[in-house]
């Protein structure tokens, strides 16, 4: 069997032909339309005009004086003829003919037929007084024929007037209301392909030369890379209407669980677009809360020919930024603690070996006694009761960071806590007790010494820790007010760490509180639900 050859795709039409053809076969029904309709309406009034005239000159005639003595008269008196003959000619008459009720002619272009009775049973009407109109062949050629009764100054009826147009003169009038017609369809046509011409120049122009085809994959490639965004992206126009909005903000502004706040959630967001709309400045980096989320945003303004024609907001949830942050702290201190631990390995084997080449065997026996009790009561036990090696190496730095700082950071030996495999609530632990133990040693930074107490223990999927310190404690005025956002009693650009620490815990589900005595005690108490893959003995 024969190969099929390869099928090419149907080249997409071009826009200038596209809207050429669709306009032009607008234009063209719409023209043939308005000719069909055009030319009945002219043959019509052309047809009514005729007869108009043809009734005019036959009543002139009938009420003239001079046809109502001669019909008083034999038909030989020559009376009417002459008269008959100059209206004849005067209006381009096919004949003028006046005869008696006993229709016989008066006047005839053949002045022979004169006193000859009249040809045609369409006369029958007028003879009666009645006016009337037909089409029909006599003597000469086929012709629009009236007839007009002629009455005497007693209203009696004593003729008739047949005024005969030809129908090739009304053929010639048609025929001339036709070409008009057609001139107008032509000239109509020619306009029409100059707009077609004009209009598509506009369009290209618009729409930056691209065509239809181009625009649809742009369109695609467009709506792909916006929902495929981590970032929010919401838009809107110079009268502050959304016109786009990507997955990801509508996770973000949009909370599943039905609330009563309403837009109230979103004012934030609203504002900085309005300002940006108003002003035409650009907001970089502004930090709003949204339903219970804290945003990192930017704002800038659209503009079209330097007008401000719109506004676009990019954002996303600070609390991912700040769990990672965390999580890259807890990962740099356990890597320094292991920098560190290797320096001291190495100092250590440098005294066992000179130990070994001075042969003594009694010390080098105790020095590797207490280096393995040092070890077993530093990184042993802390490694046999934090089983997750991302709070071990976290909680390692810190026992370095406080212990440089002349502040002992002790793990209480009830805490056990299992390894847990959820990234979340391991980043939101990290985030808690370092915001914690910071703000403990910043507390005692300046008292010289003091002891920082952690205590950890996990029952039934919960997890309950408390950080106690013995620090100058919280005013009981300013209890209430430490996880606001943005206070804090350590000046500006600060009151954040609390914040976030309470903000992830209640996400989570679980609590944040604390208890405090000025000049004796601080103490958090944390509780969050951790999701362990086995028991705390395992």
């Amino acid at each position: 069997m024969r190969d099929m050859p390869p099928l090419h795709p149907k080249r997409p039409m071009k826009l200038s032909t596209l809207v050429t053809w669709m306009v032009c076969s607008v234009i063209v029904c719409v023209l043939l339309v308005v000719y069909a309709f055009y030319f009945i309406q002219i043959t019509k009034a052309t047809r009514a005009g005729v007869e108009d005239t043809a009734f005019a000159i036959a009543r002139t005639l009938a009420d003239s004086p001079e046809i109502k003595r001669g019909l008083n008269a034999p038909p030989n008196q020559n009376i009417i003829q002459p008269i008959a003959t100059a209206v004849q000619q005067r209006n381009g008459l096919l004949y003028a003919v006046v005869t008696n009720m006993d229709a016989v002619r008066y006047s005839h272009p053949n002045s022979h037929l004169i006193g000859q009775h009249f040809i045609g049973t369409d006369l029958k009407p007028a003879l009666k007084g009645k006016e009337n109109l037909s089409i029909n062949h006599g003597v000469l050629a086929e012709a629009l024929r009236v007839f007009t009764p002629v009455y005497n100054d007693r209203s009696q009826q004593i003729g008739v007037v047949i005024v005969g147009i030809s129908l090739q003169k009304v053929d010639k009038q048609l025929s001339r209301a036709r070409w008009n017609a057609i001139w107008f369809v032509l000239f109509s046509a020619i306009v029409g392909t100059l707009g077609v011409w004009g209009l598509v120049r506009v369009l290209k122009n618009i729409l930056f030369g691209l065509e239809p085809h181009e625009i649809s994959s742009l369109f695609e490639q467009r709506q792909a890379m916006l929902q495929s965004l981590k970032e929010g992206v919401i838009a809107v126009d110079g009268k502050g209407r959304v016109t786009l909005i990507n997955q990801a903000a509508r996770e973000i502004l949009f909370s599943p669980e039905p609330t009563n706040m309403g837009a109230v959630q979103h004012a934030p967001m609203l504002a900085d677009l309005k300002e940006v709309l108003t002003s035409g400045n650009a907001i970089e980096d502004r930090e709003i809360g949204c339903n219970g989320r804290l945003l990192l945003c930017n704002t800038v303004p659209v503009r079209n020919n330097k007008r401000v024609i719109g506004a676009i907001s990019t954002f996303r949830d600070k609390t991912e930024v700040s769990q990672l942050m965390q999580r890259m702290d807890g990962l740099v201190n356990y890597v320094d603690a292991l920098r560190t631990h290797s320096h001291e390995f190495m100092n250590k084997l440098h005294v066992i070996l000179g130990l070994l080449h001075m042969k003594r065997y009694d010390k080098l026996e105790g020095y590797i006694l207490q280096t393995a009790q040092n070890y077993q009561a530093d990184i042993g036990t802390l490694q046999h009761k934090i089983k997750s090696p991302i709070i071990a190496g976290f909680l390692l730095g810190k026992i370095n960071r406080a212990g440089d700082a002349g502040i002992t950071l002790t793990l209480s030996e009830e805490s056990l806590i299992p390894d847990n495999p959820n990234e979340e609530q391991v980043a939101v632990l990290v985030t808690v007790l370092g915001n914690l133990i910071e703000n403990a040693l910043d507390a005692m930074s300046g008292q010289g010494e003091g002891e920082i107490s952690l205590l950890l223990h996990y029952q039934n999927g919960w997890l309950s820790g408390e950080v106690s310190d013995d620090g100058p404690g919280i005013n009981p005025e300013q209890i209430d007010a430490i996880f606001n956002k943005g206070f804090s009693t350590k000046g500006e650009n600060r009151g954040v760490g609390l914040f976030l620490a309470r903000q992830q815990t209640e996400n989570l589900g679980g609590t944040l509180s604390v208890e405090s005595e000025p000049g004796v005690f601080t103490q958090f108490f944390v509780h969050i639900p951790w999701d362990s893959r086995g028991s705390a003995r395992d």
